[in-house]
């Protein structure tokens, strides 16, 4: 995440990519949302009072989301952006760690509610998804619900407030300096950037005025003339290359869930299959077929979407999580090689105060304070400058 957020910019293979298709930056969310679904199997998998782990559970998923709002509602400064605190009306409601507190709890709640007996699992496949059916039923509710609501939601016209960028002053000019855009739409199922149900949902229920304002879109061909690269808007511009979109958004957040499902589901299988070649086994059918399917799905017209965590972005990105997950096993805990995991395995265990620190600008904002004459003329700045990244 810090590496995408920091270079992603500079380099196309580790950004996101605008819109369609999949970088190496889109796999790197879902495998943090996967990993929490493995710990959290791990975490519940004895509760026995549930009242006091369920309001423990609760402050913990606010506490979650109140630093999001924190650290990525815009309160704090960007990289190039010396401007200090945010104006209420315009915060942003969503982000990363929003995203993840809202898989986290509804995880968390079927680690904690969902019956079962473990001593009924088979240690087969269908044994352990036999024992935590549940979680399966509510993954394929999610499922059906957010593939219902972005196919089935009709999308109107819709208008929003010209942003007033410098890098947008040739296109206002070009549209008469007007204060309001319109996006054509009246439309129902339509996964485009401008007329799509996720971002219609989020202006409906949070405002268009909280929403991520510099979305991965703003890079394609047709809102930039330095694409794959953010760059001047051509001519032709359509309107909704300057709209506002959150790519974790509320509708959005659904498949975000199933991910963490998926990583619960090779926890619970680490639970009760106790043999390495069986995990191996079991977890290997479920990212094999995670990955074809979302395939399956991508050519069936679904297409491999981060921005709107589509359905088939969803499997693909679990599979590999799954098979990453397979890889790491193997070398931690089946050859036993983990001397040279040591490092990452102190950043999983601190990893939301390593994000918080340095992802989400904290350590900036410390040492941008220190500067010589000019604020301008400070440590981050030639670093960046000696980086060629300013």
């Amino acid at each position: 995440m810090i590496v995408v957020d920091y270079f992603g910019g500079h380099w196309w293979g580790i950004n996101h990519a605008p819109w369609n298709g999949v970088t190496f930056a889109d796999f790197v969310l879902p495998a943090f949302l996967f990993i929490v679904g493995v710990a959290l199997s791990l975490t519940f998998k004895v509760t026995t009072n549930k009242l006091d782990v369920s309001c423990k559970l609760v402050l913990r998923v606010i506490k979650l989301f109140s630093l999001g709002l924190l650290l990525q509602g815009g309160y704090l400064h960007s990289v190039n952006d010396l401007s200090y605190g945010i104006d209420m009306q315009r915060i942003r409601i969503m982000g990363v760690l929003q995203r993840i507190a809202i898989a986290y709890g509804t995880v968390a709640c079927f680690e904690i509610f969902s019956s079962r007996t473990t001593s009924e699992a088979s240690g087969t496949f269908f044994g352990v998804i036999k024992v935590y059916c549940w979680q399966w039923i509510g993954g394929a509710l999610l499922a059906c619900l957010y593939a219902g609501l972005l196919y089935g939601v009709y999308v109107p016209n819709w208008q929003f407030e010209a942003p007033h960028e410098s890098l947008y002053v040739d296109i206002n000019a070009w549209r008469g300096n007007i204060s309001l855009l319109q996006v054509d739409c009246n439309v129902r199922g339509d996964v485009s950037p401008g007329c799509n149900a996720v971002s219609f949902i989020d202006r409906t229920i949070m405002g268009v005025s909280h929403l991520y304002t510099k979305p991965a879109y703003r890079r394609l061909e047709a809102c930039s003339v330095d694409s794959p690269y953010t760059g001047p808007p051509p001519e032709n511009a359509p309107s909704w290359c300057m709209a506002p979109f959150d790519p974790e958004g509320l509708l959005s957040s659904l498949p975000a869930v199933i991910t963490c499902f998926i990583g619960a589901h090779y926890g619970h299988t680490l639970l009760l299959v106790k043999d390495h070649y069986r995990r191996i086994q079991q977890w290997s059918i479920l990212g094999a077929g995670l990955v074809i399917f979302g395939f399956v799905l991508e050519f069936a017209g679904v297409p491999f979407n981060k921005q709107l965590y589509s359905l088939s972005y969803t499997f693909l990105t679990g599979g590999v999580s799954g098979i990453m997950f397979i890889v790491i096993y193997m070398i931690v805990d089946v050859y036993k090689w983990r001397l040279s995991t040591i490092i990452f395995k102190w950043i999983g265990a601190h990893a939301l105060m390593v994000y918080a620190l340095i992802s989400c600008n904290v350590i900036v904002v410390v040492v941008q304070g220190l500067y010589w004459n000019s604020p301008d003329n400070n440590m981050i700045t030639m670093i960046l400058e000696a980086l060629g990244l300013s």
